[in-house]
């Protein structure tokens, strides 16, 4: 069952969807994070299958998305994520989606999969993590800022994307015929990475729990992550990857199906 909702983020209405699970409650509830700009629905199809194996799913989309009120940016992504912790924990959320407050669980897919990683870096609370395609946001820094093609496209894509002709309301003012509201984004990145650089902030996630997964960008965004856990002796990390295109448009049944086995092992 989909039902909408709406919680709270530093005085901004966040929309989301909240699947609710089918079965034996209490339920595994997994706050599973979009991509960018993701859209206001599902995550992947997780959603609709995640629920007939007993799996709550709580996707929203970021502050400044769609419908959800206020500003994008990578902060505000932080304390979007905080706020729909918050709102899990509520007691009335609790006792009307039967979740198992002691198995919360925290994934996301592409840009979501990286924002789970650091926000998990900075805040301990969930013990449990997984990331689909995630990416490092530190690498991306790094790449925007050493390679010229990738940036102009990166700039394009965010050009594309912003409102009224597009979905996100960045910070800041277009200028001098520049996308200056995009670009706003990703000077956040490239002038403070380290909150969103996985491998430095391995150290912090080397005691969780996590499945990993990535497509095309393995050798950039997950394995050296992947070595950084390794080297500060994290004991619960391992990558299952799928020969597949960025939104796994060939093997989502076999993208659920492993990550429904990882939250259904002890």
């Amino acid at each position: 069952m989909k039902k909408s909702i709406e919680f709270d983020s530093n005085n901004n209405k966040i929309q989301g969807k909240f699947y609710h699970a089918e079965g034996e409650p209490p339920f595994p509830t997994v706050l599973l994070l979009s991509g960018f700009p993701g859209n206001e629905d599902d995550v992947l199809g997780l959603g609709q299958k995640m629920i007939q194996y007993g799996i709550n799913i709580l996707t929203f989309n970021y502050r400044g998305i769609y419908k959800s009120e206020g500003i994008f940016s990578l902060q505000n992504t932080y304390e979007d994520i905080q706020a729909a912790s918050t709102y899990l924990h509520q007691e009335e959320v609790i006792c009307k989606f039967k979740v198992d407050a002691s198995k919360l669980i925290l994934g996301g897919y592409s840009y979501g999969g990286g924002m789970a990683l650091a926000y998990a870096a900075k805040y301990p609370g969930f013990k449990r993590i997984f990331a689909i395609a995630g990416a490092d946001h530190g690498e991306f820094a790094r790449e925007y800022k050493r390679n010229p093609t990738f940036a102009e496209m990166i700039d394009t894509i965010f050009e594309e994307l912003k409102s009224p002709a597009g979905p996100v309301r960045f910070e800041g003012k277009a200028a001098e015929g520049k996308a200056a509201e995009g670009k706003a984004a990703i000077e956040e990145l490239t002038q403070n990475p380290t909150p969103y650089d996985l491998r430095i902030n391995a150290t912090a996630l080397a005691n969780r729990d996590s499945w990993d997964d990535t497509n095309a960008t393995i050798e950039h965004h997950l394995l050296p992550f992947y070595r950084a856990l390794v080297n500060t002796n994290a004991q619960k990390v391992q990558i299952t990857a799928f020969q597949d295109n960025h939104e796994f448009e060939k093997s989502r049944e076999e993208l659920a199906a492993t990550i429904i086995r990882w939250i259904k092992s002890p």
